[in-house]
């Protein structure tokens, strides 16, 4: 038994006559009425009863009927969803995102958008260090993954950067260089100060970036106290255990007892957003939330790095 006797055993069974079936199927009424007594002689049982305008169900026609139409139906969505699913509107996207990441407005808005415009896809979200999710991408444990450094393109990545912001620094309230406002800050100025910092492993991009900045203003920063996170850094400095460097991004936090200043030096300080995936082949429903970052972002890089 084929889908096509199910569809031409339905089709008589709702016009109630062969001829009228035949026309609405487009094939001659001889050939389905064939086609009918086939079905029947498969199953061993009679479908129809034939009337003087036409046919009608048996009993067993009736219930076989039900069946054949839901089968079809449920056929019918299956279809559907396969198409939906090679077009982008139907799947599932697991997402990767740095701590960091989490907090600036651009990624924010692009899962918010992209939950308005597809929603028929899944968006699973995933929070881990940068070093973590290139391994789940590689593993493919995860589509796409918004991180702060890029990794290797000879490793099969893509990557496209989506943003760049500069870096602040964090004080606890009442520290002497918090007081003063919107001054831009030289970082030498803080070539004394204890610095909590993130641990290197969950963060390389910007403790990196950090470090290396240091550096380039004449001192190797004091690290007195480490976090697992770059979020959990402010908590530490608004308890007084030192200051710390953040993207900018993370003044949206408010969060009380830090005061933020911005960096003289911020052009050569910055963070950026990388929204990175495997390369090569990828889901629909992948390649349609990559299009949609690209596409949101203020300045998307052109090629993939």
């Amino acid at each position: 038994m084929e889908l096509r006797h199910l569809r031409y055993f339905v089709a008589v069974a709702e016009e109630g006559h062969i001829t009228r079936a035949a026309e609405r199927l487009g094939i001659q009424q001889p050939p389905l009425s064939q086609q009918i007594k086939a079905l029947e002689g498969e199953l061993g049982v009679r479908l129809f009863r034939r009337r003087p305008r036409g046919v009608e169900l048996t009993e067993v026609g009736e219930v076989f009927f039900e069946d054949a139409r839901g089968i079809l139906e449920d056929v019918e969505r299956a279809l559907a969803r396969v198409r939906r699913t090679a077009r982008g509107e139907q799947g599932r996207v697991v997402l990767g995102l740095t701590s960091s990441a989490t907090f600036h407005p651009l990624v924010q808005g692009i899962i918010r958008q992209f939950r308005d415009k597809a929603p028929g896809i899944s968006l699973a979200l995933r929070e881990s260090g940068s070093a973590e999710l290139a391994q789940a991408l590689r593993s493919d444990r995860l589509d796409v993954a918004f991180v702060r450094v890029a990794p290797p393109r000879e490793l099969g990545f893509a990557a496209y950067l989506l943003a760049e912001e500069p870096m602040v620094a964090a004080f606890p309230l009442g520290h002497s260089l918090a007081a003063e406002g919107d001054t831009p800050l030289p970082l030498a100025d803080l070539a004394d100060q204890p610095f909590v910092l993130y641990r290197r492993a969950t963060g390389a991009g910007l403790y990196d970036s950090i470090i290396a900045a240091c550096n380039a203003a004449g001192f190797v920063p004091r690290t007195a106290q480490e976090a697992p996170w770059v979020g959990a850094t402010l908590n530490l400095v608004a308890a007084g255990l030192g200051v710390t460097l953040v993207p900018e991004s993370f003044c949206r936090m408010h969060l009380e007892g830090i005061v933020y200043r911005r960096l003289a030096e911020h052009e050569s300080l910055t963070a950026r957003i990388f929204l990175v995936s495997r390369r090569g082949a990828q889901s629909a429903a992948a390649g349609a939330f990559i299009a949609l970052a690209r596409a949101a972002a203020p300045a998307p890089g052109p090629t993939p790095t």
